[in-house]
C-alpha cells in the first residue's frame, strides 16, 4: 500500500495531470490535457458545456478511466491501480457531487457516515453519531437536520449535507462540482462564504467546478479554463483577462461578467461601511475569514458539537 511521501516539498502540486485523453466512442473530450493544482489554493474550473469539466474531476478521483495520460494526487500516481492500492490516497480527499448526490433512503447523519463506515468499519455507533453531528453543524445546518431524509431538505440544505459528507474524513483536498448551481443568489453567496471559511480554517485545497462568475470573483485564487479539449489557460482573473482568447473574453467581459464585478464592488463597499474596523483588520492581515470561522468552530465546540498565479497552455478556439 502506498505511503504518503513526507519528503515532498509543500510547493509540489497536490494534483498533477499530464497528457490526459478522454474519449467516448468517436467523441474526444480531452486531448493532451495538462493541469497542476497548488496546495492550499481554491482553483476554479470553467468551460463551456461539453468541455468535460466533470469528466476531468472524475478522471482525477478514479471514477473515469482515461485512454491516455497520467494523474498524480499527493505525489502518488492514481491511474491503473486497484481500489486497495489507492485507499490511503482516497482517504485524504472528499467529493461533493452535483446536486449533493445524497442517498435518498438514508438520513443526513447516515449519509455523512458513509465514508466513515467504508474506511473505518470498526468505529462504534456512538462515535459515528458524534462525528456526523459535528460535520452537520460545521456546514451550517441546524443540529436537528441529522435525522432528516434528503426529501425533507431544501436544495441549499442538500448541498450542505453533501458537503458535510465530503468533510467526514477531515480531508486535505476537496472536490466541489457545481456547488452553487440551482441556489438563489443569497444562498449561493452564503455557500461561497462557507467554502472560503472552511478552506482557511481547515487548510484545504479546493478543486471547484462552477459556472458561477460571482463564485470565481469571490473565492477563487486561480481559474483554469477548459476549451479546445484541453486546459488553455490557468491564472488569476486579471491574468486571464489579459489574454485574447475569444471564449475567455466573452465569458469574463460579457454581461454576466460585468455584473459579477459590479456585485463584488458593491459588496466590498457595504462591508467597508458596515464594519470599518474589521475591514481594516482584514486589509492589514490581522484577521481573516479563516479567523472568523475559527471563532464559529470554537463556539460550536463549546456547545458540545451541536450546533495560484501562472498562465499555462495555449490554444485557439475551434
Amino acid at each position: 500500500m502506498p505511503q504518503h511521501n513526507a519528503s515532498r516539498p509543500d510547493t509540489a502540486p497536490i494534483i498533477k495531470v499530464t497528457g490526459l485523453r478522454n474519449e467516448f466512442g468517436d467523441q474526444v473530450i480531452h486531448d493532451n490535457l495538462d493541469l497542476e493544482v497548488r496546495r492550499g489554493e481554491i482553483l476554479g474550473v470553467v468551460g463551456g458545456s461539453g468541455t468535460g469539466k466533470s469528466v476531468l474531476m472524475r478522471s482525477i478521483i478514479g471514477l473515469q478511466s482515461p485512454t491516455q495520460g497520467e494523474v498524480e494526487v499527493f505525489g502518488e500516481p492514481t491511474l491503473d491501480r486497484s481500489e486497495h492500492d489507492t485507499v490511503e490516497i482516497r482517504k485524504r480527499w472528499g467529493v461533493l457531487f452535483q446536486g449533493g448526490a445524497l442517498f435518498s433512503t438514508l438520513t443526513v447523519a447516515e449519509n455523512v457516515q458513509v465514508p466513515l463506515r467504508e474506511f473505518y468499519p470498526d468505529l462504534d455507533l456512538a462515535l459515528l453519531d458524534e462525528i456526523a453531528s459535528y460535520k452537520v453543524v460545521m456546514t451550517g445546518l441546524p443540529a436537528d437536520a441529522g435525522p432528516k431524509f434528503p426529501a425533507e431538505l431544501s436544495g441549499g440544505m442538500k448541498k450542505r449535507a453533501g458537503l458535510a459528507r465530503a468533510l467526514a474524513l477531515d480531508p486535505e483536498l476537496l472536490f466541489l462540482d457545481e456547488p452553487t448551481a440551482g441556489l438563489d443568489p443569497i444562498g449561493a453567496a452564503a455557500f461561497d462564504d462557507l467554502t472560503k471559511a472552511l478552506q482557511k480554517t481547515l487548510g484545504l485545497t479546493v478543486f471547484l467546478i462552477t459556472h458561477d462568475l460571482d463564485t470565481l470573483y469571490a473565492i477563487c485564487d486561480r481559474v483554469a479554463v477548459l476549451a479546445d479539449k484541453r486546459v488553455i489557460a490557468v491564472g488569476t482573473i486579471d491574468e486571464l483577462l489579459a489574454l485574447d482568447h475569444p471564449w475567455i473574453q466573452e465569458y469574463f467581459n460579457g454581461p454576466r461578467g460585468r455584473a459579477a464585478v459590479a456585485s463584488q464592488e458593491r459588496g466590498a463597499a457595504r462591508d467597508a461601511a458596515a464594519h470599518p474596523t474589521e475591514v481594516a483588520q482584514l486589509q492589514s492581515g490581522q484577521r481573516s475569514q479563516g479567523g472568523m470561522a475559527d471563532d464559529y468552530a470554537r463556539d460550536a465546540d463549546a456547545g458540545g458539537h451541536q450546533r495560484s498565479a501562472s498562465i499555462t497552455g495555449s490554444g485557439e478556439r475551434g
